[in-house]
């Protein structure tokens, strides 16, 4: 249920995972809206703009579940016993996003909050997607970021993503916010050292870029559960503003997306590079 895009040769200290780009939906998922509807969650195009990775020596690990199906950057638990058919006996910990219907398995469509599924979730359902999904998920991006790091003192970990150029309804900042470029999270701090943020930031803009840290962004469960620096291991998310490279109403690629993977391409290039002299 996923891809891991490994390079030919040596492996830089960076590591890649794109989990929100996947487009498969598999037969338990039952929607109640159009694919034109719920296929608004996910990142579309995000794993094609980072594509050169493994050419530059970075492996790129790639969702290929719907966001929706299972959404790997929340918590095991972070599901709503009301969405269930039964949660008996079930150690849930809803957040306020799976109150919103986007917790481990949502249950609204964006932008509106819309019901998603023609019924709640089956028990089964969820317990199952956890396993086939969910840990194995987790299990692959963390043996990656191992073999990265592999005699090393630090290694880093890029998590992208894309958002919306305006924020709706279901966004935790104000519907009707215009986003910047690009919006960088370390959990305020909790998931990389200040410098890598640093360095990407600055990379960001010397490309010409607008950029935002933790706003409104401040990175989930990905990163909570695989940045570690005081263990070495340095997590940042990246969030990539989608009208930098496509129609959020029709979801195809614009004459800029070309442009934009070139500069996130570059960005690539000089984040390997200085993630190679910072890994020790």
């Amino acid at each position: 249920m996923f891809d891991i895009r490994r390079p030919a040769g040596p492996v830089a200290p960076l590591v890649l995972d794109s989990p929100h780009s996947g487009k498969i939906y598999p037969p338990d998922f039952r929607p109640a809206q159009p694919p034109q509807r719920y296929r608004r969650a996910e990142d579309m195009y995000v794993d094609e703009l980072f594509s050169s990775a493994p050419f530059l020596g970075v492996p790129l690990l790639k969702a290929r579940f719907g966001r929706i199906y299972c959404d790997v950057n929340r918590a095991s638990d972070d599901m709503d016993p009301e969405a269930l058919d039964n949660a008996e006996g079930l150690e849930l910990a809803p957040s306020a996003k799976a109150q919103l219907g986007k917790g481990v398995v949502w249950t609204a469509t964006p932008p509106d909050g819309a019901p998603l599924l023609v019924g709640p979730v089956r028990r089964t359902e969820y317990l199952d997607r956890l396993e086939r999904c969910w840990h194995p998920y987790h299990a692959a991006l963390g043996e990656l970021i191992e073999e990265a790091r592999a005699g090393r003192r630090r290694v880093f970990h890029l998590d992208l993503h894309s958002m919306q150029p305006v924020a709706n309804a279901m966004h935790e900042d104000e519907t009707g916010s215009l986003r910047p470029d690009i919006v960088l999270s370390d959990r305020e701090g909790a998931s990389a050292g200040a410098g890598y943020l640093e360095a990407a930031r600055a990379l960001l803009l010397e490309l010409g870029f607008s950029v935002a840290v933790n706003d409104p962004f401040k990175g989930a469960e990905i990163l909570r559960r695989h940045g570690n620096p005081a263990q070495g291991v340095h997590s940042l998310q990246i969030e990539v503003n989608r009208a930098l490279y496509m129609d959020v109403e029709t979801y195809g690629k614009t004459a800029r997306f070309s442009e934009t993977r070139a500069r996130l391409s570059a960005f690539l290039v000089s984040l390997r590079d200085w993630a190679a002299k910072s890994g020790g």
